[in-house]
């Protein structure tokens, strides 16, 4: 049966799905992400007729253990889709981690025409071997990474020197801040908000719409523009799941999961770009400091990471971005 616009649609067959799965992610049910995926999946109920049937649970289903536990979960065939930076993908597999290297992609078109292609192409493959699939355009937006802090802006170098700056914990953004001469404070996402208002960290990064869903404005006065990592939610699932999946429904979820991917990556820009004038009324001062000495700290962590992500996928990162180091 064809669909508006010559999709396929699957025939409604029993009311009981084939299929009954769940996906974490997680951001706040407020959150752009949350919406997207929440319609994605409405719409893969429909076009399958009812025969793969997604919940989806926003902050993780507020499981112990965050990020890294979902992931574990994931792997371990104990839940079916997550979304995930790939800089925690990488504590599995590390050529992942190339999506975090600092000061890289320039624009979110750069990202996408790196991770919608080739790269993505390549990392895809590389999960694959440790029993992750990584869905084809699945790549949903978070946006450029900016340092937010209590005690004061981020003018030079030297306002970075001993702060104590909360990161994931993945190795990729603490030795980041090690080399810039903070001190990273490893913590999810989910426990942020506490290590921040307790002074546990004074400081932390993350793409602006993640300062307003989990109001890091109440506890953080300054923000720097430093755009130093983007980041993005790979959409993940278990390998041996969607092997089990008949092949008309993995079509039909990876041609939904695009055309939401497309949806929510507009929505996040634009939040992005708006926040600025939201966050100033919140009572954030904003300032936009040099990075060119940030970018000049590095040369020893390029190569490093250069020697853990593989040489394959650098050298497909600096056809994007250009030479790093």
């Amino acid at each position: 049966m064809m669909a508006a616009g010559g999709s396929v649609l699957i025939s409604r067959g029993a009311r009981a799905a084939e299929f009954e799965l769940r996906q974490f992610h997680n951001q706040p049910v407020e959150s752009p992400l949350h919406k997207r995926l929440v319609e994605m999946w409405t719409a893969v109920e429909s076009d399958t007729g009812g025969r793969v049937r997604v919940r989806t649970f926003a902050e993780n289903d507020r499981i112990p253990g965050g990020d890294p536990a979902a992931l574990a979960m994931l792997i371990n065939g104990e839940l079916d889709f997550f979304t995930l930076n790939g800089g925690l993908i990488g504590t599995v597999v590390p050529a992942v981690d190339v999506q975090g290297i600092p000061f890289a992609f320039r624009t979110e078109a750069q990202v996408y025409d790196a991770l919608d292609g080739d790269l993505g192409d390549y990392l895809r493959a590389e999960m694959r071997a440790k029993g992750i699939y990584a869905v084809p355009r699945g790549c949903f937006d978070n946006g450029f990474r900016q340092i937010t802090c209590s005690a004061r802006p981020i003018r030079t170098i030297d306002d970075l020197q001993g702060l104590k700056v909360r990161t994931p914990d993945a190795p990729v953004y603490i030795e980041l801040f090690r080399a810039l001469g903070a001190t990273p404070v490893p913590i999810n996402l989910d426990k942020a908000y506490n290590a921040l208002k307790s002074g546990l960290a004074e400081a932390q990064e993350n793409p602006l719409n993640i300062v307003e869903l989990f109001k890091f404005y109440e506890v953080q006065k300054y923000v720097s523009l430093t755009s130093h990592v983007w980041a993005g939610f790979n959409l993940i699932a278990n390998l041996k799941l969607w092997q089990r999946v008949p092949a008309e429904m993995q079509d039909v979820i990876e041609r939904d999961a695009a055309k939401f991917v497309r949806l929510q990556r507009a929505d996040t820009e634009a939040l992005n770009t708006e926040l600025e004038s939201r966050l100033s009324e919140q009572g954030m001062t904003f300032n936009q400091p040099d990075t060119a000495p940030f970018r000049a700290r590095l040369g020893s962590y390029y190569a490093r990471w250069k020697g853990e992500v593989g040489e394959r996928a650098w050298s497909l990162l600096e056809a994007h971005t250009g030479r790093l180091g």
